[in-house]
């Protein structure tokens, strides 16, 4: 029989979504790249901030996007270039050159390439999965994206995950996104259950940060590049590059 390795006291798992179960990261680095550099380049010729790089899919990505809602990537990518956005309203076209606007624009970008390339699950994170399910730990997503259900939907995970706390739950909600910890503690209340005896886990460093600043019983970093150091000074108890790194086999 396989069960998580987990201490006793954890009685639910908070997943992270793009990263940690399914492989989206790339489709959203790949979004936000297309997204950005347009904004740059038109910045370019008119000599507004800083637009003489194009956006970094891994450095920039990880630094400024990576577990934010997506506004807030909008405004913080673009606040490290020197280029301010007027906010816009939910009204906005995807192309107005606003924080709405944008988000938009990467949204709906990020839409179309789920429907030509599909949603891939990690094999280690469905096994973890099932065996959390299997040993009566309580589940939930908490993903700063708007588009989580539609992922867990095309990826098959929609019933292994009872309850998703997402982009679409913080804006109702007025909940802060990462990397305070207002979405995670919502899933814990959600779930019935503590703080202190959940477990967070996060490939993003402003996920990881919180996780520790929730006060959460376990915050698990998943480093599926090369941040395994960045994720343990965030505050991650334990790094793993694979969430099957935590399965271990009983009789």
């Amino acid at each position: 029989m396989t069960r998580p390795r987990l201490p006793s006291a954890i009685g639910a798992c908070l997943f992270d979504l793009d990263g940690v179960l399914t492989r989206t990261a790339d489709l959203h680095a790949a979004a936000w790249k297309e997204v950005f550099d347009g904004i740059l380049l038109r910045a370019r010729r008119t000599g507004a901030g800083d637009s003489a790089r194009p956006f970094d899919r891994d450095a920039d990505y990880a630094r400024f996007v990576d577990g934010r809602p997506r506004r807030d990537g909008v405004r913080t990518f673009l606040a490290s270039r020197g280029i301010a956005l007027p906010e816009g309203t939910p009204a906005d076209p995807p192309t107005a050159e606003t924080v709405e606007g944008v988000a938009r624009r990467k949204r709906e970008l990020v839409e179309r390439l789920m429907v030509r390339d599909g949603v891939a699950v990690y094999p280690g994170s469905r096994r973890f999965l099932a065996a959390a399910r299997g040993a009566g730990l309580a589940r939930a997503v908490v993903s700063a994206s708007e588009n989580a259900r539609a992922v867990l939907a095309a990826a098959g995970l929609a019933g292994e995950l009872p309850e998703v706390v997402d982009g679409v739950v913080a804006r109702e909600l007025g909940l802060a996104g990462k990397p305070a910890p207002d979405m995670f503690l919502e899933a814990a209340r959600r779930l019935g259950v503590p703080a202190v005896r959940a477990a967070v886990f996060e490939d993003a460093i402003a996920g990881v940060a919180a996780g520790r600043a929730g006060g959460f019983g376990l915050v698990v970093g998943v480093d599926r590049g090369a941040r395994a150091d960045a994720l343990r000074e965030a505050g991650a108890d334990v790094v793993v590059s694979d969430l099957a790194d935590l399965l271990e086999e009983r009789r």
